[in-house]
């Protein structure tokens, strides 16, 4: 994952197998509680749905985003990615105490997706259509009859 400051992510994964990573509320609490404390210091968090198997979240990505720091091995990344694999490290060790499980929670690699790009060669915002498509995931999946009635 390589940002570039200024610009729109849609940043996304789910569950490893398509499984189910949100268990009960208190787990959708603590995952915003993790966005919170690992990627708002680095990012601005323009929106985000959260799904039984999956997450959505789109960002603006700032100085601090794309500031490069030494992680683990003393390879060089950037401070989102470095946070972003903290969230779901801390989340992952949570569930898997939670149901006494062990073993991977989310696919190996989280999406990043830029906004900014046109679709199909029109000056279409691909930013406003994800924000569209963010917003209306629980109701698309069938999940709610009223996006009102998705928390």
């Amino acid at each position: 994952m390589h940002l570039v400051q200024n610009e729109c992510y849609h940043i996304y994964n789910r569950g490893n197998n398509k499984q189910v990573i949100f268990f009960n509320s208190n787990n959708y609490l603590f995952f915003i509680k993790k966005i919170r404390e690992q990627l708002s210091p680095c990012a601005e968090i323009l929106c985000y749905c959260l799904m039984p198997n999956h997450f959505h979240i789109i960002v603006r990505a700032n100085e601090k985003t794309v500031t490069e720091r030494i992680s683990f091995g003393g390879k060089p990344m950037q401070e989102f990615a470095y946070r972003a694999g903290i969230l779901l490290s801390s989340y992952s060790q949570a569930i898997n105490r939670q149901n006494n499980t062990t073993g991977s929670l989310f696919q190996q690699k989280t999406k990043a997706k830029i906004l900014s790009e046109q679709i199909e060669g029109k000056q279409e915002s691909y930013l406003e259509n994800c924000f569209f498509y963010v917003h209306n995931n629980p109701f698309e999946a069938g999940l709610v009859n009223k996006l009102n009635e998705w928390q």
